[in-house]
């Protein structure tokens, strides 16, 4: 068995699992798995000059067995002369409260306990005992819930906890240490995770190790159970080597998303033009901030529609990652269905994602927020939502309030316009029949009831409303877009439409040229 150790020792030099000096919380259940990694350890602390502490979970099932398993563990460390804490939760319960499969609840539970003891003592290392086997369950449990790259990477030899998904959700009141990785980064380490449990158990029974049973372990209707008694062997009798590829594809995939995080973040800041400056993981799944929204992460539509279809995918989940930090699983059909409507929608068409979030495309733009979040307003010439009318200075220039923008004004005769001015391309500027339009103009938003004749409807009146929302104009704008008024009413709306009695016609004799544009 010096073998085994001499790997395990290699691998958290690898992995860097082990800094010298430190104190390490192990995690454990008094079965074969913690108990040989505890053992293990032990025999370590010499070398990494490591100090132990012993952490139990009652899980609150199995009676007088789980009530002996805590005896077991706490005997164990006394006779290890090992410092030892032990908690009982209510799983069920939990699990209940929580609407959870009992299986997740446990997993949420122990590793809540578990950062509670590192923050208690101060420490930032916490050991667990996954081993081989439980990475090929994992893989392929992933796999078959139809989880991304991140998923079927399996469990990673050393894992962050301050950014682990769930933790805080689960347990609010956990210390603020353990949630934020500048005040103390907790660690997750698994130095058994390239071990079998074969060669765990044979460990144990070498050094003459006496791990505790849970007879749950055999109860199929778990998920995990039923993947390892049962899947797991139908598939090895086609593949002896089943589970050893699994562990190798789970390599190869770890890599392949580690190259594909590095293209993320390059590419984050390139698409991405607003995020909070520090986004806080939000406390539950039905938290106020969840429902009223608070953050948002918007992104430049045109940047982000150049991308390969791989990093849009990509950037989609990060964005929903990062607004709902407890989340674990993203459904493939809510990230497809985005990336559908942000690839191809037009201004105005919205996509469904997870807790309450909402993907919105803009102008030149899209969002993903809190559903019912106000918008990023688009960079337009707008005016404030309280105020008079603005009167237009004919020729000259007017400056928009609370803005850069101005409008300038010139005045030409008929013969002194351009030669493509009908194929006028900025929205922007507007030719307009002086006479009809008269000497007295004003900018304005919109009234209850304003309508108009829009260019080339033939005289057709419309209603305001109906037409901005027919041309896909952002709600967030509507109230603020400028509308250039006249004696005779609407003439344009700004960066849109001329009126039809507005329009320039060949027994037109002075053309009022207006143009937005910067101070």
């Amino acid at each position: 068995m010096v073998q085994l150790l001499e790997r395990v020792s290699q691998d958290i030099e690898r992995h860097c699992l082990l800094p010298l000096g430190e104190t390490v919380v192990v995690g454990v259940s008094g079965g074969p798995d913690s108990l040989c990694l505890l053992h293990l350890l032990y025999r370590l602390r010499s070398s990494y000059q490591l100090g132990l502490h012993v952490a139990h979970l009652h899980h609150g099932m199995r009676g007088a067995a789980a009530d002996a398993d805590a005896e077991y563990v706490r005997a164990l460390a006394a006779d290890w002369g090992l410092p030892h804490t032990a908690q009982q939760v209510d799983i069920p319960a939990l699990a209940r409260d929580h609407r959870l499969a009992f299986e997740e609840a446990a997993r949420r539970a122990r590793y809540a306990f578990l950062c509670r003891v590192a923050a208690k003592l101060g420490v930032r290392t916490i050991a667990v005992g996954h081993n081989a086997d439980d990475q090929t369950e994992t893989v392929l449990m992933h796999w078959l819930r139809g989880s991304g790259l991140a998923g079927l990477r399996g469990m990673l030899p050393l894992t962050s906890l301050s950014d682990y998904r769930l933790l805080e959700a689960f347990d609010p009141h956990l210390p603020s240490a353990t949630l934020h990785p500048e005040s103390h980064d907790l660690r997750l380490i698994r130095p058994l995770l390239q071990v079998t449990r074969v060669e765990i158990e044979d460990y144990c029974d070498y050094h003459g190790l006496e791990p505790r049973f849970d007879q749950s372990n055999l109860d199929t209707t778990y998920f995990r159970n039923w993947m390892r008694h049962k899947v797991l062997p139908l598939l090895a009798q086609h593949n002896p080597s089943v589970r050893e590829v699994i562990r190798r594809s789970a390599t190869v995939i770890a890599d392949d998303y580690a190259l594909l995080r590095s293209l993320l973040e390059d590419t984050w800041s390139r698409v991405v033009v607003e995020q909070p400056p520090q986004i806080t993981p939000s406390i539950s799944a039905g938290s106020e901030e969840t429902k009223a929204g608070g953050e948002r992460i918007v992104f430049d539509l045109t940047e982000w529609r150049a991308l390969p279809t791989g990093l849009q995918r990509s950037t989609l989940r990060e964005a929903i990652h990062r607004l709902r930090h407890s989340l674990r699983n993203i459904n493939f059909f809510h990230v497809e269905n985005a990336l559908l409507v942000a690839r191809d929608g037009t201004t105005g068409d919205q996509a469904t994602l997870p807790q309450n979030l909402m993907l919105v495309v803009g102008y030149d733009q899209f969002t993903i927020a809190g559903a019912g979040a106000p918008q990023p307003l688009p960079d337009w010439p707008l005016l404030p939502l309280v105020g008079d009318p603005l009167p237009v200075c004919v020729p000259g220039a007017t400056l928009l309030p609370e803005s850069d923008w101005v409008l300038e004004a010139t005045l030409l005769a008929r013969t002194e316009l351009p030669s493509a001015w009908a194929t006028n391309p900025n929205p922007w500027r507007a030719f307009l029949d002086a006479h009809m339009v008269g000497d007295s103009l004003w900018l304005q938003s919109r009234q209850p009831g304003d309508r108009f004749q829009p260019l080339g409807m033939r005289g057709h009146t419309v209603k305001l409303a109906d037409f901005l929302t027919n041309q896909k104009v952002p709600r967030c704008v509507r109230d603020r877009l400028p509308l250039l008024v006249g004696p005779g009413g609407i003439a344009w709306v700004c960066g849109h439409h001329v009126d039809e009695r507005a329009r320039v016609t060949d027994k037109t004799k002075q053309v009022l040229v207006l143009t937005f544009c910067r101070a």
